[in-house]
């Protein structure tokens, strides 16, 4: 024997794959791209490889691929969490089938895990920039982190495009999946045990958001009332009293976190002032869902949530499709 130690990977890139394969194309070919990628492990996370179907790209340039099956995963949070406890890897990262990695992502990610931060986030960019209501969504889920933003702690991270010590997320025990079903709770968790949250800009995230009215109002609602039944879950009823009836005002509150996020230096030029009613609009009904969230609860809107969690490219304009369709053929070319 030569004696040669194989090293495991540095990092587990953990795909949700709860729809056909075929819309993983995107995803997988940035994946592919990484600079790191012979450190990267990979698993795709399905309830059935059948209905899954074969990957639409080979992925042997990674240090390795793996297809498990979760048959009881309905949404990203169980996905998840069951390719969390599988993982090899010491840092654990999410991705989404309409989410894009540039090339650095992972270098990035990795490097920066080598300090104590619990947590690692990217920033993110507009994948589909064309449209008012696609800025709007995307403000509203990502103008905290969107570019420019500098390096440093962070007291939240972007959601389902994240990354973690797999150590801090396997302490969760079984209610890992509760945890990873809105994030920011997550991040609320690991701050008050004393874990650190950074932002790395040289991990950057090309998001797609939607950029229909109908996916996107939905949306909106059932991810406030999810929130905000997450927030209040262990809370003695006075609690959430105060809270429901202060509901109204988080989306003034948000407006203006909002208008300030993007007049930041840097990003004013790349966004129109016509998307304000638009933002508006999508944080009032944001703001309905939270006061039903405080007052009823949860509902199912988790499992109306991961209806729109998969397949995002039915979700948006056909010039946005094919766009994305465009970048895709690139990618291919490039490497061919």
């Amino acid at each position: 024997m030569s004696g040669q130690v194989i090293e495991g990977p540095a990092l587990t890139v953990v795909l949700a794959a709860l729809a056909d394969a075929a819309v993983l194309e995107t995803t997988l070919l940035h994946l592919r791209a990484q600079t790191v990628r012979d450190r990267i492990e990979l698993v795709v996370v399905t309830p059935s490889r059948e209905r899954l179907g074969p990957l639409p790209t080979a992925m042997d340039a990674l240090h390795g691929c793996r297809v498990i099956e979760a048959p009881a995963a309905t949404s990203v949070a169980q996905a998840n969490a069951a390719g969390v406890r599988v993982a090899s890897a010491p840092v654990v990262a999410f991705v989404e089938d309409h989410s894009f990695p540039d090339r650095g992502w992972a270098e990035a990610l990795v490097r920066a895990h080598e300090d104590d931060w619990v947590a690692v986030g990217p920033v993110v960019v507009n994948a589909n920039p064309g449209t008012i209501l696609s800025w709007a969504d995307f403000l509203i889920g990502f103008g905290r982190w969107m570019e420019p933003t500098p390096a440093g702690p962070q007291p939240f991270l972007p959601g389902h495009n994240c990354s973690y010590k797999r150590s801090a997320l396997l302490a969760f025990g079984d209610e890992l999946e509760s945890v990873l079903e809105v994030e920011t709770v997550l991040h609320l968790h690991l701050a008050a045990a004393g874990g650190g949250l950074y932002l790395e800009p040289a991990a950057r995230v090309a998001h797609t958001n939607f950029s229909r009215w109908r996916p996107s109002l939905h949306v909106r609602f059932h991810s406030g009332r999810a929130f905000a039944a997450t927030l209040r879950d262990g809370w003695h009823r006075p609690r959430r009293v105060v809270f429901a009836l202060a509901s109204p005002l988080i989306p003034l509150v948000r407006f203006a976190r909002c208008v300030a996020q993007m007049t930041r230096p840097g990003r004013a030029a790349r966004i129109r002032w016509s998307v304000l009613p638009a933002l508006a609009f999508s944080l009032l009904v944001d703001g309905a869902g939270q006061v039903a969230g405080h007052v009823a609860g949860p509902g199912d809107s988790e499992k109306r949530l991961a209806a729109y969690e998969f397949r995002r490219i039915d979700e948006i304009t056909s010039s946005d499709r094919r766009a994305i369709a465009a970048l895709t053929a690139t990618l291919r070319s490039s490497e061919g």
